[in-house]
């Protein structure tokens, strides 16, 4: 297992496997991760603590402990923590699990693909 820092929290890699992966991601409060889609992998999310709010094809749907959504292939999306903080599991489906396979439509750190 290892731990990844990012500037919205941190996530780390609980399983990897050639056709999943398996991650815990916390999101610190008042945070989010850039809007975004992939090209190879289709994502689950699903809340383990706090309230989410998703942005999936430019829909928000609020998410708290115990729910869950779908992220097909190919789907725009972004996860925030607006209040406190969001800890979800993520599983990874697809062909691939590269950080590269980010296409990054709006991102609040100044990152590019």
């Amino acid at each position: 297992m290892s731990e990844n820092v990012r500037p919205w929290g941190c996530y780390e890699v609980l399983q990897s496997a050639t056709h999943h992966q398996v991650k815990c991601v916390w999101i610190s409060p008042g945070k989010r991760l850039s809007y975004q889609r992939h090209q190879f992998r289709a994502e689950h999310w699903l809340i383990i603590s706090g309230h989410a709010e998703v942005t999936l094809d430019d829909v928000t749907i609020n998410l708290g402990p115990g729910e869950s959504i779908d992220i097909p292939i190919m789907a725009k999306h972004r996860i925030s923590a607006p209040s406190d903080e969001v800890v979800f599991v993520e599983v990874q489906t697809g062909t691939s699990f590269d950080e590269d396979d980010i296409e990054r439509f709006e991102d609040d750190y100044g990152r590019a693909n």
